[in-house]
């Protein structure tokens, strides 16, 4: 009978064992019970508001983006900067067809946000004096499981009118 004692005594206490590291990893794991990932346009002072309505054809303009990942492991998340209308905005299923003109990289921890300044180009031809064009910036994300970038779902987006090109 003692050796059952001990046979039942070491599986209870392995039963513990294993209970009491799960239990710690689950508390040292971070909950994420509502996974996503932010993009934000700012300003040229990173602030909300107060953004440019007029630009000239072939400018640089300054903005600000915000990138922020709370899906509970790192990111490697990338803005695409496209130029468009209202009837190429992206949804959030489909991004905009318009070409990429510039790409943004940057790879984000769980929990961590970042802004940074960005040189927005506006590459039109002179067909777009005058009008009314969409600066577009989709959040791309890196799948590491198939290898391949995917589009998040998530963009902003500045109307601005284009102006000739002041005389130098």
């Amino acid at each position: 009978m003692n050796i059952l004692d001990d046979e039942v005594f070491a599986v209870i206490m392995a039963i513990i064992v294993v209970g009491s590291v799960f239990s710690v990893a689950q508390l040292l794991r971070p909950s994420v019970t509502e996974p996503f990932t932010a993009i934000g346009l700012l300003n040229e002072n990173c602030k909300i508001g107060d953004y440019p309505s007029k630009v000239f054809r072939g400018e640089n303009i300054t903005l600000c983006i915000f990138l922020y990942n709370y899906m509970g492991y790192p990111l490697l998340m990338q803005v695409r900067y496209k130029i468009g209308s209202n009837t190429t905005l992206p949804t959030n299923s489909t991004p905009s067809p318009m070409p990429t003109i510039h790409v943004y990289d940057k790879l984000l921890d769980h929990g961590e946000n970042t802004t940074f300044y960005v040189e927005v180009p506006i590459k039109v031809n002179e067909s777009f004096v005058g009008k009314r064009i969409a600066l577009i910036f989709e959040l791309w994300i890196y799948d590491i499981d198939h290898g391949k970038w995917v589009y998040s779902g998530r963009w902003g987006h500045l109307y601005v009118e284009v102006l000739e090109s002041p005389i130098p």
